[in-house]
């Protein structure tokens, strides 16, 4: 793998304050009431392993979440906090960019090195996605037309939405979970 030079027309693209906020929250919603349920239930796995392990989650989703994508005039290179992840590669390795259908019927891009040893996850949840495209066709040649972002902000505007209303399921679930036994 190439490294990419840093030099003064580094790019920064973050992953969106709107995406980080919401898949924060949904993951704490989601989590929030599983202690208390755990002991009003006298599960098993108790409260405090279940506090540890949803924190050691946290840290990793807020770390994932933290990647950013570097551009410059060398190549284009994941950044992650996370020692396992991240990529570089110069634009001159960069052959093409292969589509590929997801699950829910979206399309996510790979860029495709000369070597094809490995495809390259072309971030598609940053800040300034339409001029991170437009960098990468003007420094590869490739045609980028048809590249959108797989998900557009309003669907995580409605999950941030529903996320609240979960909080308010939470919030009695947990009132709930501390009234079993009394009285």
């Amino acid at each position: 793998m190439a490294s990419v030079d840093v030099d003064e027309s580094l790019d920064r693209f973050r992953i969106s304050p709107l995406i980080q906020v919401t898949l924060l929250s949904f993951y704490g919603a989601l989590l929030l009431p599983l202690p208390f349920l755990a002991q009003a239930t006298d599960a098993p796995v108790g409260p405090g392993v279940l506090v540890t392990l949803a924190l050691l989650g946290a840290i990793f989703l807020a770390a994932g979440l933290g990647e950013q994508v570097h551009t410059s005039d060398q190549g284009i290179a994941l950044v992650s906090p996370l020692p396992w992840r991240g990529w570089s590669l110069k634009w001159s390795e960069i052959k093409s960019l292969k589509p590929r259908s997801t699950g829910q019927n979206g399309t996510v891009y790979y860029f495709v090195t000369a070597a094809a040893d490995r495809a390259y996850l072309l971030p598609m949840r940053v800040v300034g996605f339409a001029r991170l495209v437009r960098t990468v066709e003007a420094k590869t040649g490739i045609d980028t037309q048809d590249v959108v972002p797989l998900a557009q902000p309003w669907m995580y505007l409605f999950l941030l939405v529903m996320t609240f209303f979960l909080f308010l399921m939470d919030g009695w679930t947990i009132w709930m979970s501390t009234q079993i036994g009394v009285g």
